[in-house]
């Protein structure tokens, strides 16, 4: 199954959250990775970002676009990047791992859009490439900040080191996607 047909069960995004906790845990226990759960889930292949919430606030967000590798081992790797290694933040402590929420994007396949006007908000991601730069904003952002198709673009250049409006670059490439997002806020809301 790949990226362009994937559409979880609710078993199945259950089992991806517990396998991202776990994952952080066993990183923050230091012990060994978790094995996935489910044969089926490893037959899915897509890109996929975790994104770490402490209350309102994000707290980390890591995440690849690539779907060459199987989705429960990619993505438990994930996790513990978006734990550990977003620069924007101090990794994350055992004690906050008991109140953090996990929300999973799982990505559709990149396309090359051909203006802004393609940027459906709320249900497009963008990723913004220009010389060695990139930078990737999920749908989800656009929609919680209430932001403009514009705004979105420049936001995304930001992320990328590149200067807000280098989208309007003749040599950027902007390239948008879906994803399925989910979270443990779904399934546990007073968590």
């Amino acid at each position: 199954m790949d990226s362009a047909e994937t559409r979880l069960t609710l078993t199945q995004q259950r089992a991806l959250l517990q396998l991202a906790r776990n994952a952080m845990a066993a990183y923050l226990a230091g012990l060994p990775m978790p094995a996935a759960e489910g044969p089926e889930l490893k037959l899915v292949h897509a890109g996929a970002f975790v994104s770490l919430h402490l209350g309102e606030q994000l707290r980390g967000c890591i995440g690849y676009v690539d779907d060459s590798r199987a989705l429960p081992e990619a993505l438990a790797e994930t996790a513990i990047a978006a734990a550990s290694r977003d620069p924007r933040f101090a990794p994350l402590t055992a004690e906050e791992l008991d109140h953090v929420n996990i929300e999973i994007s799982i990505l559709s396949p990149l396309h090359k859009a051909t203006s802004p006007a393609d940027i459906a908000l709320g249900q497009h991601g963008v990723m913004i490439k220009l010389g060695a730069h990139g930078g990737l904003l999920l749908p989800q952002v656009a929609e919680r900040r209430n932001w403009e198709v514009e705004t979105f673009l420049e936001q995304a250049c930001r992320k990328a080191d590149l200067p807000a409006a280098a989208w309007k670059d003749p040599d950027a490439a902007i390239f948008i996607f879906t994803a399925e997002v989910f979270s443990e806020n779904r399934f546990y809301p007073n968590q």
